[in-house]
């Protein structure tokens, strides 16, 4: 029987001790750098960009990863195993125990780490891309062609699924990066949105992770519906988060916590110690 009552003090111990959350900013942000917040011998980087020459001085390990398999199989080791999974298919108890005979020292590794940043998420979704075209599901079966369409709803529940089986890895904090893109409609409205092969994965993500930050920069402001800061990411010199949904930026947002002002230092080990505290 899988099924368990969790007891009040079980879960605040667990929220103690783990957060999911999806970090957006521009190129150039920082995003990366974020990784110099956080405590080197807990933390685990996945590398997707080849891009740790900002951080070359970090303390902690990174994984490189260049293909989506790959991805899924880290996935699976960080996760574990998915009860509800197909026993043939990805996250399944054959695939975690394949995976733990053939990488003893990283699931080891894995089990010593409490918090898993992946770097990025838009590189993740463009590999998932590069596989799903090469899946039967992308090829028409009336003509033998590819099929776009296919290959995208592939992406997507591949994407998903791996995104959920990182949200429930027990007793870890997992940090999805990504970029932020600038779009700037025909009224000359603009408007900012995660950068992500396939619209159903960005749609989903949201509702899958505990907190949606923005990194950008900002300058100080006196305005006080705008938190004290005025966004300039062109120009500006400092940091920040941007923390909470209908924040006066329209950038993406979301704190579950209701423990944080509308930005936030860029400082990810006290970003989690705020919202964990259970004080």
């Amino acid at each position: 029987m899988g099924l368990k009552i969790i007891t009040a003090d079980e879960r605040l111990s667990g929220a103690s001790a783990k957060t999911t959350m999806a970090i957006f900013g521009p190129t150039g942000a920082g995003k990366t750098s974020l990784l110099k917040t956080l405590p080197p011998t807990e933390t685990l980087c996945l590398d997707f960009e080849a891009g740790m020459k900002s951080v070359q001085d970090w303390k902690g390990e990174s994984i490189s990863i260049r293909a989506f398999t790959d991805a899924i199989d880290i996935a699976c080791l960080i996760g574990g195993v998915n009860p509800a999974a197909d026993p043939n298919g990805f996250y399944s108890e054959g695939h975690y125990q394949h995976l733990s005979q053939t990488y003893p020292e990283m699931v080891q590794m894995i089990n010593d780490k409490r918090i898993i940043f992946v770097d990025s998420i838009t590189d993740l979704t463009r590999q998932a891309m590069a596989w799903a075209k090469t899946q039967p599901q992308a090829v028409s079966e009336k003509t033998g062609k590819p099929d776009i369409r296919g290959a995208y709803g592939l992406l997507a529940s591949e994407v998903i699924g791996l995104l959920k089986h990182l949200q429930h890895a027990p007793g870890k904090t997992v940090i999805f990066v990504g970029i932020l893109e600038k779009i700037v409609d025909e009224f000359n409205r603009t408007n900012w949105q995660p950068q992500m092969e396939g619209g159903k994965a960005a749609r989903e993500l949201p509702g899958i992770v505990d907190q949606v930050l923005t990194l950008s920069l900002f300058a100080p402001d006196d305005t006080e519906n705008q938190g004290g800061w005025r966004h300039d990411p062109e120009k500006a010199q400092e940091r920040r988060l941007v923390c909470q949904s209908g924040n006066p930026f329209g950038l993406p947002a979301k704190d579950r916590s209701g423990r944080l002002d509308i930005t936030e230092p860029a400082d990810l080990g006290a970003f989690l110690s705020k919202i964990n505290s259970t004080k």
